[in-house]
């Protein structure tokens, strides 16, 4: 995948952008008419204005922007967001408060990074045995601190 395509859904929205040639995460911006404050403890939905169009096999995945996150205690409401490939809406960043200061969200600010992925989607094959492993059914903590 060589592109993706952005469509502005609101004319003043701000095409995503990579800040340094080594930057994976596109930042995404607000896209409000007014402000948005989040009081500690509360999510809010936050539009960005922008739809995308990405090839089958890809996925854009929705990232707290570190500064925010940990300055602010801003972060994505459901930790990352997923956008699938047939998804045209607008992309809308869930946002919690998890500090004990109000924050406010303005239009244009950059509230989230996205990253583009290629994913594998295998075959399903239903069976009645897994192969074995060292492992085995060893769970949450079985393989040490």
């Amino acid at each position: 995948m060589n592109t993706m395509r952005v469509m502005r859904i609101n004319p003043s929205a701000k095409i995503p952008l990579r800040k340094t040639n080594g930057s994976v995460g596109y930042d995404i911006s607000a896209c409000l008419d007014t402000n948005v404050t989040i009081m500690p403890g509360e999510m809010h939905k936050i539009n960005s204005g922008l739809a995308i169009s990405l090839d089958v096999g890809y996925a854009a995945f929705i990232y707290a922007r570190s500064g925010l996150g940990i300055n602010h205690g801003i972060v994505p409401a459901n930790c990352v967001g997923v956008i699938d490939s047939d998804y045209r809406g607008e992309i809308i960043v869930g946002l919690k408060n998890t500090s004990n200061e109000s924050y406010t969200v303005k239009n244009g600010d950059r509230i989230a990074q996205m990253v583009i992925t290629k994913c594998e989607l295998p075959e399903i094959i239903i069976c009645e045995n897994l192969d074995e492993t060292a492992r085995g059914a060893g769970g949450l903590g079985s393989t040490g601190s």
